[in-house]
C-alpha cells in the first residue's frame, strides 16, 4: 500500500485532511484498523482544539505532518494525526475504526467489546485495540513501526457524512466530524452539556 502521509501535506485545509483519512489503514502493534470515523481540529484558529493555545504538550502540533499526537484523557489514549502546515497546529482525531488485521489480539485487549464492530469504536477503544499508548507519541507515521499510516480504496465523497464534532463545549456547531455513512463502528454523537454555539474564528 502507498504511504498516505506526503500526500496529506498538500491538502487545501484539515477538514481535507480529515476526509482523506476515511477508508485508510491504522496500523498499531500488531493490529490494522481501517478508519471510518474522524474529527478535524484547526489549531490555533479553532477554540476546540488543544492547539489553540501554544503549550508544552500541543507542541507537536505545530511541527511537521505525518506525526502522531498521543494525549489521555479520562483513563483512556487518543490517536490524532498532525496534517500541517507547520506552526499552524491542526490534527486529526482518529474516533473508529474497523479492525481488518490482528483481529484475535485486538479481542484480547479489548475482552468487554460485545461484538467485534464495537472493537475500534470510539477513540479510546481504538487506541487500546491498536495498542496505542503515550510510548507512541511522535511517531513517524510514515517509517513503518511501530504506529504507521496506509492508504487504501479511497472514499467516495457521497459516501461521506458530516456532524458537529463530540463533546466539545467551544465551536461545538463546527461540522468536522466525518464518518463512513452507515459505518457499524462509528460512534454515537453526544453534545457536550454545556456547548453553545459560538463558532470558531475563521472556520
Amino acid at each position: 500500500m502507498e504511504s498516505l502521509v506526503l500526500a496529506m501535506v498538500s491538502e487545501p485545509s484539515v477538514s481535507a485532511d480529515a476526509r482523506a483519512l476515511l477508508g485508510t489503514v491504522l496500523v498499531g502493534h500488531g493490529v490494522s484498523a481501517r478508519i471510518t470515523e474522524v474529527e478535524a481540529y484547526g489549531g490555533r484558529d479553532d477554540p476546540a482544539s488543544h492547539a489553540y493555545t501554544r503549550t508544552p504538550r500541543s507542541e507537536i502540533m505545530y511541527g511537521p505532518a505525518g506525526r502522531l499526537y498521543v494525549y489521555r484523557i479520562h483513563g483512556h489514549f487518543c490517536a490524532n494525526v498532525v496534517t500541517g502546515p507547520r506552526e499552524q497546529g491542526s490534527a486529526v482525531l482518529i474516533r473508529a475504526g474497523e479492525i481488518v488485521d490482528g483481529l484475535d489480539l485486538a479481542r484480547l485487549r479489548r475482552p468487554t467489546a460485545k461484538a467485534d464492530r464495537f472493537l475500534g469504536r470510539g477513540p479510546g477503544n481504538l487506541t487500546r485495540a491498536l495498542g496505542i499508548s503515550m510510548d507512541d507519541l511522535d511517531s513517524d507515521l510514515d517509517d513503518g513501526t511501530p504506529v504507521c499510516l496506509l492508504r487504501s480504496r479511497p472514499v467516495a465523497r457521497r459516501s461521506v457524512s458530516a456532524g458537529p464534532r463530540v463533546g466539545v463545549r467551544l465551536a461545538a456547531d463546527v461540522r468536522w466530524r466525518f464518518w463512513i455513512s452507515d459505518d457499524p463502528t462509528v460512534s454515537a454523537y453526544r453534545r457536550h452539556e454545556r456547548a453553545g454555539a459560538s463558532p470558531a474564528k475563521g472556520l
